[in-house]
């Protein structure tokens, strides 16, 4: 696969960069979505199906400013609705103590044995799933940012019937693989470490965290 891109010529802050990014993980998806296609099975993700926008979105530590910089730059009273819903839903999940597991988890991960890692990672994931707690940008379950979402978003395709996205599981949901997941790299990509004690910041925080 190639790529023709424009670059600036000058050094600019990360977050600058992430149009490119979502330039790659939309050729990779599409990529993806053609060879689906070429298996006789089809996407089952659309518009006004929003069960995957109440998960915990792992972002970088770039999109963390993107996302800052989206919202201030919204009009009234919109943005001060989009703030509220991050707040309530930071609170929440602080509340909880799900951030504070999140986080302990990813730091003793490595010392686990990688079945038992995987095991609890999913548990953590899943209960902050069944909090119900949707994406601030979530609407008419819908994404109201979706040219401006965050590259793991554009990367979250499934196969399985949309319902089954309602009680996640393993063996319920069937995931596009793609060959390369750029949200990886851009989660090292642009790091300058201010968040390292947070583990990878998760989308709800976003607001947070460029605050402090």
């Amino acid at each position: 696969m190639q790529f023709e891109v424009t670059v600036p010529a000058v050094p600019v802050k990360p977050h600058r960069m992430l149009p490119i990014f979502h330039q790659m993980a939309n050729s990779f998806v599409e990529a993806g979505i053609d060879v689906v296609k070429n298996t006789g099975k089809k996407i089952s993700c659309k518009a006004g199906c929003g069960a995957c926008c109440r998960q915990a979105v792992p972002i970088a530590e770039s999109e963390v400013y993107q996302i800052a910089e989206l919202v201030e730059n919204m009009p009234e009273p919109r943005r001060t609705v989009i703030r509220e819903r991050f707040r309530k839903a930071a609170e929440h999940f602080h509340k909880i103590g799900w951030y504070e597991r999140f986080i302990d988890h990813q730091r003793k991960a490595p010392e686990k044995e990688p079945d038992e890692a995987i095991r609890q990672g999913i548990e953590i994931v899943l209960e902050y799933f069944y909090e119900g707690i949707p994406c601030p940008f979530l609407e008419d379950e819908s994404c109201s940012i979706h040219p401006n979402r965050p590259v793991a978003c554009r990367e979250y395709l499934v196969t399985t019937p949309a319902e089954n996205c309602a009680t996640p599981s393993p063996q319920g949901i069937r995931v596009v693989d793609l060959l390369i997941k750029p949200s990886r790299a851009l989660r090292k990509l642009g790091s300058r470490g201010k968040m390292a004690a947070e583990g990878f910041p998760i989308l709800t925080r976003a607001l947070e965290l460029a605050a402090k």
